[in-house]
């Protein structure tokens, strides 16, 4: 039986705002329906572990994101999340990262996660993210010293769709301007439109659109 660590954020707001916040509930839900269809197991873990926030969960006509939201197992993993003090990363077959905006304020700079996150992927773990969700890549230092991004092509939500989205002038930073500065190649396309890239067993999406998409990715690699 396969098994995914879902990494998710303990923060609750749009960087300093006090807007609500933390992890966007479709970049969650809709890799799941994917993870569950395929038969996989899952955990969702926290820095500090507990009641993880999560937004957007209210997006009428989503019947995916409804009946995930609806689902009792889910609900007591999202109510209890693992703390990264309680994870033993040997027991996954990938890392996955949702977005948000609330991962920009705390696992953007986790080096918990980071670590743990380096050691599964040296292993031959697969690390994927969506969304908001590749600025979790960005602290993973190998053990070679070197950045994981360094040799890797990726995508993240743009600065077009932060501007669409009302957020530019309320991020921590800018994810895209990131992603370029650290990751060997940065690429997207038209804003709101599905893009996936794959560079071996690190996986990225460009925004909620994507989510399925880079989960079916993940399913893909663990089925070989």
């Amino acid at each position: 039986m396969k098994k995914i660590l879902i990494p998710v954020t303990n923060h609750g707001t749009l960087g300093t705002t006090d807007q609500a916040n933390g992890t966007y509930s479709p970049e969650l839900t809709h890799a799941l329906h994917a993870f569950l269809e395929a038969g996989f197991e899952y955990d969702i873990a926290s820095i500090k572990g507990g009641k993880a926030p999560i937004y957007g969960t209210d997006i009428e006509g989503d019947v995916v994101n409804d009946a995930i939201l609806n689902n009792q197992e889910f609900q007591n993993k999202l109510n209890n999340t693992l703390p990264v003090s309680d994870v033993n990363i040997d027991d996954y077959d990938a890392v996955f990262y949702p977005g948000g905006f609330g991962l920009l304020s705390d696992l953007a700079s986790n080096h918990d996660f980071a670590a743990l996150s380096a050691k599964h992927y040296e292993k031959g773990g697969i690390i994927a993210a969506v969304c908001h969700g590749p600025a979790a890549l960005l602290p993973i230092a190998l053990s070679n010293g070197e950045s994981l991004l360094a040799n890797k092509s990726v995508t993240g939500f743009t600065r077009e769709e932060e501007i669409d989205y009302g957020t530019i002038n309320d991020v921590p930073f800018l994810l895209e301007e990131s992603l370029a500065r650290n990751a060997a190649r940065y690429s997207k396309v038209q804003p709101w439109g599905e893009f996936v890239i794959e560079d071996e067993r690190v996986i990225t999406g460009q925004n909620p659109t994507s989510a399925h998409a880079v989960a079916a990715a993940i399913v893909k690699q663990l089925a070989k």
